[in-house]
C-alpha cells in the first residue's frame, strides 16, 4: 500500500468521528442550539459504547448505547436552553465539563481493557465511515429539498416567526438538539470501538471542539461539514505520523491549530454580525426562545 493512500485511509478513519459529531452539532445549530458540550457528550458516548460492548461482545450494542447516552446527556442541555432559558455557552461548557468528569469516574476500572469492534470491509476501512458518508448525502437533501429540513432552518433564522406561522419552535429544538447528542454520542464510540479498540482516559482529546469548529467554517453545509472533517483528519494523521518517526518537528503547534481555529471562529460567530450574515449562520442561534 502506498504512502499516499495510507495517509488518506488514516485521514478518512481520524475525520469519522469528527463527522458524526460535527454532523450532529450541525442540526442541532440549524435549529438556533448551540452546544459547546460536545468534548462530554463523545467521552460519555466512548465510555458508554466500549462498556456495553464490552460487556455483551456486540459492538453495533455499544454503538447504540453510546448514541443514547450522548442524547440523554443532551436533552438536560437542552432542558436548560430552551425550556429554561438559560445561556447556551455556559450550558455547553458545563456539560463538557461533566462529561469529562463522568467518563473519568466510571472509567477508570476499564482503562487499558479491549472491547470487540467494527471490522473493516473495504481498504482497511470499516462499515461506520460508509454510514457516515451516506448520512451526509442524506442530510443535505433533507436539509435542503425538504419541508421538515427547511421548517428548521426557519426556527433557526426566525423562531418568532415560525412559532406565528404554526411551527413548535420548542419541539423542533427539542429533537435537533437530542439528534446531535445521539450523534456525538456515537462519534465518541467510533474512538472506542473502532479508532482504538480500546479504553483511554480522555481518549477524545479536544476532538469535539474541532466538530465546533468544523460546522462554522463548513457554513452549514453537510458536504462542506465531510471535506472539513477529513481535512482535519488529515492533519491528525500527519501529525501522528511525524511524531512516530521521531521527527524533532514542534507537532505541538498543529495540534494547536484546530483549538486556535475553534476560538476564532466562536469570536466571529458571536461578535461580527457581517460574518454572521455572509456565512450563513442561522441568525437566532445561541438566541433562547421565549413564546408570548
Amino acid at each position: 500500500m502506498s504512502t499516499s493512500l495510507m495517509i488518506l485511509i488514516a485521514a478518512i478513519t481520524s475525520g469519522t468521528p469528527l463527522l458524526l459529531a460535527a454532523l450532529g452539532e450541525l442540526v442541532s445549530e440549524k435549529s438556533g442550539v448551540i452546544n459547546l458540550g460536545l468534548e462530554g457528550l463523545m467521552l460519555v458516548g466512548a465510555l458508554a459504547g466500549f462498556a456495553t460492548s464490552h460487556y455483551t461482545g456486540n459492538p453495533v450494542l455499544g454503538m447504540l448505547a453510546a448514541g443514547l447516552a450522548g442524547a440523554l446527556l443532551s436533552s438536560v442541555h437542552a432542558m436548560l436552553v430552551i425550556t429554561l432559558g438559560c445561556n447556551q455557552i455556559v450550558s455547553g461548557l458545563s456539560l463538557a465539563i461533566l462529561g469529562s468528569g463522568l467518563s473519568s469516574f466510571f472509567g477508570q476500572k476499564m482503562i487499558g481493557q479491549t472491547a470487540a469492534g467494527f471490522g473493516h470491509i473495504l481498504m482497511d476501512l470499516d462499515i461506520i465511515v460508509f454510514i457516515a458518508i451516506a448520512l451526509t448525502i442524506i442530510l443535505r437533501v433533507y436539509l435542503r429539498y425538504t419541508r421538515w429540513g427547511l421548517n428548521l432552518a426557519s426556527v433557526g433564522h426566525n423562531p418568532v416567526v415560525s412559532d406565528a406561522s404554526g411551527l413548535n419552535v420548542i419541539r423542533i429544538r427539542y429533537t435537533a438538539s437530542i439528534f446531535g447528542g445521539f450523534m456525538a454520542g456515537i462519534g465518541g464510540a467510533y474512538l472506542s470501538l473502532a479508532y482504538t479498540r480500546m479504553w483511554i482516559d480522555n481518549m477524545v482529546a479536544g476532538k469535539g471542539w474541532i466538530a465546533i469548529a468544523i460546522v462554522i467554517f463548513s457554513m452549514w453545509e453537510p458536504i462542506k461539514t465531510l471535506i472539513g472533517a477529513y481535512l482535519f483528519g488529515a492533519v491528525i494523521a500527519i501529525t501522528m505520523r511525524i511524531q512516530a518517526s521521531g521527527s524533532q518537528v514542534p507537532v505541538y503547534i498543529l495540534n494547536m491549530f484546530p483549538y486556535i481555529v475553534t476560538i476564532i471562529a466562536l469570536i466571529a460567530i458571536t461578535v461580527f454580525e457581517n460574518f454572521r450574515r455572509k456565512s450563513g449562520a442561522p441568525e437566532s442561534i445561541g438566541v433562547a426562545f421565549t413564546r408570548r
